[in-house]
């Protein structure tokens, strides 16, 4: 059948299993938008305050979900407001396809009105992206966009189509979706030296990332973790593809993670890496990490092998089809000193905050309480961030939802409302610091107006707490910029944009607030006012070893 552009690109989304898109209109997408307004009761549009928030909203979506978020924007500055949210998602590998019009193609390349090159700009973050110019290549490209942004290590995709597409007819037959199945590429050479390692360690650690999440492979990591009798830490991305409750369970392992995970990590003869990147802020000092173990890398992308840290072993491929071929390969081990050595260590080294005043790290363990665990948690970018991490117990994949690798001030409240629309029968939470929810918090706006039941939680210290932490340690208290100290007035700003605003100042108040922001069943705000000079405690200094782990009772026994 004939359809123009437009029609196209919506014929396409519906082929694609597409239930919810995020943007703001403009005039170069004006055509698209119209298509998607005759098709409303097929596609839900979420109408976002600024077009970061759609791009955050698509992303916290497709985690939540495991689906391919969507987002689109006009050109110019809608397209460029797109940038922070893909360059998120990029560093996290998530799914998202960005659909942004453009001036016309006569006009490309004129510096027309509201003219950008954002395929260009985008090159760097994107896993690909593409301009159309013919209508007859848009179904193509559409349907490509989505198999690359889910196949292999997900990513967002940019589309980018010029007006007179989204006008321009042509010939349309649907196409079913193509079929993603993983696999594990894997050498039997590498295999076999991997089998060796497990074989042979005494004290084998397991490091875990976001690609357990991401391929789904909670069971199998749970059985591996059996088969090996290992101990079991994780990354930020990691959260939740192993059981929080676990005996196993270390904690986080990196700047902010447990003196268990780091100090136990440092010990052992064999760390098996799963589906985790050896970022900066795992690794601390990479001449100092692991050197007297071997190193099992288990990625889905090649090019992050040997990256970072240099391993004994690598296997490729997708870490749940790798899993369910290590598994049948590994006779259970017995490593029960290995593993009493470790739980010495968690006893030894608990997490643990100072609880006379009212604290972040309280907050969140009553939220774990009055949520039972069930929450979806996503969170913006600092302190706050730290204490979300190690302070709920994570139990299930797709509930901790955060930027990790870019780490993305005002990420949050747009990524709980995309994981909110994605699930909702489930609570979700974002938790925000004051510096944060400032620069994005007119999303509220957003969730107000389509009664999107999302818990936002703002950790008022007054400061931006992380970088001030770092002042306090690092730069001789001098605190440039960093304080917050202005008359504005949260629960005032969340009213003013349609939703229901509690303060809590006292330990006492915390509970109720959750309770009652849950049960209203509507956007509500929690402010929370906590000392400006709290601390996240573990912590690696930048460039140190993760061995020289540190907390607060160590930093009063050196000032001492």
């Amino acid at each position: 059948m004939q359809l123009n552009g437009s029609e196209i690109v919506i014929e396409c989304l519906k082929e694609q299993g597409v239930d919810t898109v995020f943007g703001y209109p403009g005039g170069t997408i004006l055509n698209v938008y119209d298509a998607l307004y005759k098709h409303g009761d097929e596609i839900r549009h979420i109408l976002t305050s600024h077009e970061q928030g759609a791009a955050h909203a698509a992303d916290g979506y497709a985690r939540a979900t495991g689906k391919v978020g969507v987002c689109m924007a006009t050109s110019g500055p809608g397209a460029t407001n797109l940038v922070t949210g893909i360059a998120t998602a990029y560093m996290d590998s998530v799914p998202v396809v960005a659909i942004t019009a453009n001036v016309a193609l006569p006009s490309l390349g004129k510096d027309s009105f509201q003219e950008v090159d954002i395929a260009g700009v985008t090159m760097p973050i994107t896993k690909h992206n593409y301009i159309v110019k013919k209508v007859e290549d848009l179904a193509p490209i559409m349907r490509e966009a989505f198999q690359i942004a889910k196949s292999g290590r997900p990513g967002p995709v940019l589309v980018d189509i010029t007006k007179d597409v989204t006008a321009a007819t042509c010939e349309y037959t649907a196409e079913k979706p193509a079929t993603y199945e993983p696999k594990a590429y894997i050498s039997e050479t590498e295999l076999q030296k991997a089998l060796k390692f497990i074989n042979e360690a005494k004290k084998p650690f397991i490091y875990l990332g976001g690609g357990a999440v991401i391929s789904g492979a909670s069971k199998e990591v749970a059985e591996f973790a059996e088969l090996v009798d290992a101990p079991v830490c994780d990354t930020l991305m990691g959260k939740g593809a192993f059981d929080g409750y676990s005996e196993r369970y270390t904690g986080m392992i990196g700047m902010h993670g447990t003196k268990a995970s780091n100090l136990g990590v440092s010990e052992c003869d064999l760390l098996i890496a799963l589906g985790a990147r050896f970022s900066d802020r795992v690794i601390g000092n990479p001449k100092k990490f692991c050197e007297n173990a071997k190193i099992i890398h288990v990625d889905i992308d090649k090019a992050e092998v040997n990256k970072n840290i240099r391993v004994d072993a690598s296997l490729v491929g997708d870490l749940k089809a790798v899993l369910q071929v290590l598994n049948t390969r590994i006779e259970k081990k017995d490593h029960s000193d290995w593993m009493a050595r470790v739980q010495e260590l968690k006893i030894k080294f608990p997490m643990k905050y100072e609880d006379e005043n009212l604290a972040c790290p309280y907050v969140i363990e009553e939220l774990d309480r009055v949520t039972k665990g069930e929450a979806i948690i996503t969170t913006d970018v600092g302190q706050h961030q730290m204490w979300a991490a190690q302070y709920y117990k994570y139990t299930k994949p797709r509930t901790f939802l955060s930027s990790g690798g870019l780490g993305t001030m005002g990420y949050g409240l747009g990524a709980c409302i995309g994981a909110q629309v994605g699930n909702p029968d489930k609570v979700c939470v974002n938790i925000a610091g004051d510096g944060c929810f400032r620069m994005n918090m007119q999303e509220l706006a957003t969730a107000s107006r389509y009664n999107i039941p999302i818990v936002e939680i703002v950790i008022n210290n007054h400061v931006l707490g992380m970088v001030r932490q770092w002042q306090t340690l690092f730069y001789g208290k001098r605190y440039s910029q960093t304080v917050l100290q202005d008359k504005v007035d949260f629960c005032k700003v969340a009213e003013g944009l349609g939703c229901e605003a509690i303060r809590v100042t006292k330990k006492e108040e915390v509970a109720p607030a959750l309770e009652k922001a849950i049960s209203l069943k509507a956007p509500v705000l929690v402010e929370v006012m906590i000392p400006e000079d709290d601390k996240v405690f573990p912590m690696v200094p930048a460039g140190a070893p993760i061995s020289e782990v540190f907390d607060g009772e160590d930093l009063k026994n050196r000032e001492a």
